[in-house]
């Protein structure tokens, strides 16, 4: 089994889904005692997101290419980033690592093309739904059309995400607010939509929606374990 280095607490909600999906996953393969092995290191987000809010993205592509380089060095042999958004940094990374990088992206691209599906809505923090690093893997590798939320929608979405989500928290009428939203995207033809920030899983699963719910914390958790026994 190869050992999976992970770059966590962006935020640490989702970090522990991570790691109990890898866990799990293993142990469903394996059977009997059989445990992921893995190495995480992990950050401060109050750290992570005034960098972000300040567009300091350079200071961030350091900080998450030393923490995957001292992964390495400490026998990771796959690194994952525990988090859509910081998936900005992986251009970066690559340079400094010898190690292969799991790109969420690829695994949510790969996800939605074995549902058969042609167009998604893509969910996210503002960075993911709007900047182009992830949308342009999905659209030019994988041939998806890719749906963002309006302004205002996209206001919603990222807040619940660093007001709620990030803290642990899922409400009623955040869910709804974020079903809606979807139900948006189906009258525009979206035949299912990407959870593409690992907290939105705490709020959203398949049996919430009548569309395709690609959860990218579980299909990310999984692609590394395939990885980690290949």
């Amino acid at each position: 089994m190869k050992k999976i280095g992970l770059i966590g607490g962006i935020t640490w909600q989702s970090t522990q889904l991570y790691y109990q999906l890898l866990n799990t996953r293993v142990a469903e393969l394996l059977g009997g005692q059989n445990s992921c092995e893995c190495l995480i290191e992990s950050v401060n987000f109050a750290d992570i997101s005034t960098k972000q809010a300040k567009g300091d993205w350079n200071a961030l592509h350091t900080q998450m290419t030393d923490i995957a380089v001292r992964l390495e060095k400490s026998g990771a042999e796959v690194i994952l980033i525990c988090a859509n958004t910081m998936h900005l940094s992986v251009p970066t990374i690559k340079e400094k690592i010898t190690v292969p990088l799991l790109h969420i992206a690829e695994v949510a691209g790969n996800a939605v093309k074995e549902k058969g599906c042609k167009k998604v809505l893509l969910l996210g923090t503002k960075y993911t739904m709007e900047l182009d690093f992830y949308k342009d893997i999905l659209k030019n590798r994988f041939g998806i059309e890719v749906l963002i939320p309006n302004e205002a929608d996209r206001e919603i979405v990222h807040k619940i995400i660093y007001s709620e989500l990030s803290k642990g928290i899922t409400t009623e009428e955040s869910k709804q607010l974020y079903l809606d939203i979807i139900k948006k995207s189906k009258k525009e033809g979206a035949e299912g939509v990407i959870l593409g920030c690992t907290e939105i899983p705490l709020l959203i699963q398949q049996e919430d929606c009548d569309i395709v719910v690609i959860d990218t914390t579980k299909e990310h958790a999984f692609a590394a374990v395939e990885f980690a026994l290949s």
